[in-house]
């Protein structure tokens, strides 16, 4: 195994950078960039030295710029052009090709989202690197200084762990709330640089010809606290009402699994796991849902984990904080009815 030296960036982080919903022309950082920095520094610091820098893409230097140091970078590289007020996959691939370039990391980390997933894999060949996507897990072999990609394989029933030991730099994508947040320390401070590059960096065949923002819907279950999620233990379509009720007790969203989305029960926005999103909640309420490792990868980080199933030996009991063994037709009501009786008495 081939022993890396440290380069003076040890971890490069690319930022999410969206349009601010009550004003289109302001952008916004996204909050999974926090959640790369954070791990970033944790990689940084395993392998004993090095920045972790952050590159911002951006029409105007966003307001939360200047906090990404809280998060763990050291050094921020913010590149301005009118031309990144919206995205174009080309001109994003072009910059950091050059940022990364110029820097040398020895890790590179993007979010795997829609822009993420389409400028990276662009980054990756034009450097000539490999690409691990939608990780799960990062860490530092202490033995060989790699890093260590850990992300399901062959349909999700494996967890496979995936070394680059003969190219730089080792890049990997992330979905947001895959990695717990820390506490930010507002006592850290870093350089903040204005990256200047030349204009043939901006240069693009892609026209943008309208942007339109997505409306919020119920399906919103990643900004939700907490997610009460079905599975195919629920028997039918219907009973998702019951899931429906609870949730609105609780001030939260509805989740669902893959195979009740394949089957129609309920739309794919819903659906939590590898192939659906990625959820990080106060509370995560899993109701029929025997915890497949697909599933597991889409909700491990929340906080608490209530399952509730009829099969003592459900693998998602192994990852619960309290479980619930039973059948939901007859624990569901009883929960309900519980928290309504809390409810009122507290009123």
């Amino acid at each position: 195994m081939t022993k890396i030296s440290c380069a003076s960036c040890a971890a490069f982080v690319c930022a999410e950078i969206r349009r601010d919903g009550q004003n289109a022309q302001t952008q916004k950082i996204h909050s999974v960039t926090f959640e790369l920095i954070a791990k970033a520094r944790e990689l940084a610091d395993a392998m004993g030295a090095g920045d972790v820098c952050v590159a911002v893409l951006c029409a105007r230097e966003p307001a939360e710029a200047g906090s990404l140091f809280a998060w763990g970078a050291d050094r921020v590289l913010c590149v301005e052009h009118p031309s990144l007020q919206n995205f174009n996959q080309e001109i994003a691939a072009n910059i950091l090709t050059r940022l990364i370039e110029r820097e040398a990391p020895r890790v590179v980390l993007a979010p795997a989202t829609t822009a993420g997933r389409t400028y990276l894999p662009a980054v990756a060949a034009k450097l000539r690197t490999g690409l691990t996507a939608d990780c799960t897990g990062l860490d530092i072999d202490r033995e060989s200084g790699l890093l260590l990609q850990t992300r399901p394989a062959i349909g999700g029933n494996v967890m496979a762990t995936i070394k680059t030991p003969n190219h730089l730099p080792q890049m990997a994508t992330v979905r947001p709330k895959t990695f717990r947040l820390p506490e930010p320390d507002a006592s850290r401070t870093g350089a903040f640089e204005h990256a200047e590059l030349p204009e043939s960096a901006f240069e693009s065949r892609i026209r943008v010809l309208e942007a339109t923002r997505e409306e919020a819907s119920e399906a919103d279950i990643q900004a939700a606290d907490v997610v009460v999620s079905g599975g195919k233990g629920i028997r039918k379509a219907e009973n998702f009402a019951l899931l429906r009720e609870l949730a609105e007790l609780l001030d939260g969203s509805v989740g669902a699994s893959r195979p009740t989305v394949e089957a129609k029960w309920i739309d794919y926005p819903h659906q939590v796991g590898l192939s659906g999103k990625v959820v990080a909640p106060k509370v995560y309420i899993a109701v029929g849902i025997s915890g497949a490792v697909q599933h597991l990868a889409g909700m491990q980080t929340a906080q608490k984990i209530v399952a509730i199933n009829k099969d003592p030996e459900a693998p998602i009991f192994r990852v619960a904080d309290v479980a619930l063994c039973g059948d939901f037709a007859d624990v569901v009501p009883r929960l309900i009815a519980r928290i309504r009786q809390c409810y009122n008495r507290t009123v």
